[in-house]
């Protein structure tokens, strides 16, 4: 053999070499595509189910939420049936020929300690300020009286409870506020 020989079947060999190298580099490439797109399949699964399921996530939380606006008040409505039967069994009592005024009393004061217990379990507090003092944030003043007994801005007299819900104020109290009595001798002064 000729070295062109040599060198032309060497080149033959080695183009026959490359070509089998890439035959198992197109296999490898294509086996890596299929792995590639299987594993993109299942990622698109996995996102697709995911957002399927915020969605139901989502809706469940509007209904939920749609249901607590709606029957939120059910526990409070069920603690105040007994108040309420209490003051229909009270006004059948109160409105019998022999009613006894007595009964009717002790049957009132029972209906206010079961709404006063109904409104302790849900955080509903009375404010009731007598001698305290005056608070404009939880206190409206109805009038004020000259007192010298009290220090001024000290609340005499509620004419009306207020309440908060868990300390938030819904209804201030209407009280009569102590002010301090006019200085006699300051009018005389004033007129001269």
């Amino acid at each position: 053999m000729t070295d062109t020989e040599n060198t032309t079947s060497e080149e033959v060999q080695q183009q026959q070499d490359n070509a089998a190298t890439d035959e198992l580099d197109v296999a490898e490439l294509k086996k890596r595509l299929a792995e590639a797109e299987a594993a993109q399949k299942e990622t698109q699964d996995k996102l697709l189910r995911a957002h399927a399921e915020m969605e139901n996530i989502r809706r469940r939380s509007e209904r939920e939420l749609e249901n607590a606006h709606k029957y939120g008040m059910e526990k409070f409505a069920t603690e105040l049936l007994p108040v309420i039967d209490s003051l229909e069994l009270g006004l059948a009592a109160a409105s019998a020929e022999d009613a006894d005024i007595e009964k009717v009393r002790e049957g009132t004061e029972l209906t206010i300690k079961l709404l006063a217990a109904a409104f302790d379990k849900f955080g509903i507090s009375a404010v009731h300020p007598i001698d305290e003092e005056f608070d404009p944030e939880y206190h409206q003043a109805m009038t004020m009286i000259e007192h010298a007994e009290k220090d001024p801005n000290t609340v005499l007299d509620v004419m009306q409870k207020g309440y908060t819900l868990n300390e938030r104020l819904i209804r201030p109290a209407m009280v009569v506020v102590s002010k301090a009595p006019a200085n006699k001798d300051e009018k005389v002064d004033e007129k001269s």
